[in-house]
């Protein structure tokens, strides 16, 4: 992945849902690439719309491809998404971050 990651300009990710948090996104974020994906539970927890990357609706292909045609025609743009994805990758989805929260979340249903 990190090899496909830099040659990359924009990641995208047109998800229905029901995954989680998909790790091609988190990835995605630490490598410091914009996004576009749906705006969909697990998608939208790692894309902030406009801050790290742009959100569409559900099976919109004309919302995916305008926002996929914003991107590719302003590289400024795509910086400043990719350096803003990088800043929340390092804040709140790095494993050393993310993995003793879940632990607590189970830890704290066990107790229920």
């Amino acid at each position: 992945m990190p090899a496909l990651l830099a040659r990359s300009h924009v990641v995208c990710l047109p998800s229905r849902g029901a995954e989680g948090l998909p790790k091609a996104l988190s990835e995605a974020a630490a490598a410091g690439r914009p996004i576009v994906t749906t705006d969909v539970p697990g998608c939208r927890e790692v894309v902030q719309h406009g801050v790290n990357g742009l959100l569409v609706p559900e099976r919109s292909p004309a919302a995916l491809a305008g926002a996929l045609e914003r991107l590719i025609g302003d590289a400024e743009l795509r910086a400043a998404f990719g350096r803003a994805g990088r800043e929340i990758a390092l804040a709140r989805l790095d494993q050393d971050i993310l993995i003793p929260r879940i632990l607590e979340l189970y830890r704290s249903l066990a107790r229920d």
